[in-house]
């Protein structure tokens, strides 16, 4: 436990410079003559949480019920055209309006045997994050195209691209309508961690050994339905489907244990709280 606390630990300590403050933080910043003074303004923070119906683990067959809390730091009057689930916690040093780029930051939950039956015998993934950088384009008022790739820390050691392109439209003012393919891709250091299996996991395990390089994860769609309640509260209901690829669908572990299709359904809640410093 105490390793795992400080794996913890150190993720959120990676995670926390990169809460999303929006572009005009950054042009604040350079204004200012005393770091404080970054932080004066008015500000809205959005907190809420998920909860949906996964797999227990990246590449099972079983599904479980997980939930995890949604935190949104942002200064008040910066403008988000579109918003996904899918996004992490980024920060845009350049926004023009149709084009955002920045760093971007993802908390890694562990995964060990207690996670499943499935995983006895295979190595603990630890607690922790990745980091790294995102782009986003809107070529349309109704589209936006958005990448990130990141680096792990702590949990595995490779890295990770994610790729999306959502369409969005109002069907009424409160309620908005969003879908879109998803991409994802990996280092060999990243299939490893999650999908590899040693000669001593084999034996442990009884799974076969397997020794992945890298290439692409996983191919998909997902979508959401979104209702803004009040001016404050806004409430989510959400789909997606992934079709493991490559190394992660050549994984003994898929093929012995697991399925390379993937599904997700889940419902999402946020209140935002506007304060002044």
């Amino acid at each position: 436990m105490p390793r795992q606390r400080s794996s913890l630990l150190l993720a959120l300590a990676c995670l926390a410079p990169l809460v999303h403050a929006g572009p005009a933080a950054a042009q604040d910043a350079a204004a200012t003559s005393s770091p404080w003074d970054l932080f004066s303004g008015d500000w809205s923070l959005s907190v809420g949480a998920s909860g949906f119906i996964a797999p227990s683990y990246e590449g099972a067959n079983d599904l479980a019920f997980k939930a995890v809390p949604m935190i949104s730091l942002a200064r008040t009057g910066t403008t988000t055209r579109f918003s996904s689930r899918n996004d992490n916690i980024s920060f845009g040093v350049i926004d023009t309006g149709t084009f955002r780029f920045g760093p971007t930051a993802k908390l890694v939950v562990g995964r060990d045997d207690g996670t499943s039956n499935d995983l006895r015998g295979l190595k603990t993934v630890p607690w922790g994050a990745e980091v790294g950088g995102f782009a986003e384009y809107y070529p349309t008022d109704w589209l936006r195209l958005r990448g990130e790739v990141r680096h792990g820390i702590v949990s595995h050691h490779g890295v990770v691209g994610d790729f999306f392109a959502d369409a969005f439209t109002d069907l009424t003012p409160t309620l908005r309508l969003s879908g879109g393919p998803r991409l994802s891709a990996a280092s060999a250091s990243y299939f490893d961690a999650y999908y590899g299996v040693s000669a001593q996991e084999s034996l442990a395990s009884g799974l076969d050994v397997y020794s992945p390089g890298g290439g692409l994860k996983s191919a998909g769609f997902g979508g959401a339905l979104t209702w803004k309640a009040t001016d404050k509260i806004e409430t989510s209901l959400f789909a997606e489907y992934a079709r493991l690829l490559g190394p992660a669908a050549d994984s003994s572990l898929v093929e012995q244990r697991g399925s390379v299709d993937q599904f997700v359904f889940g419902v999402s809640a946020t209140y935002r709280f506007d304060f002044a410093l």
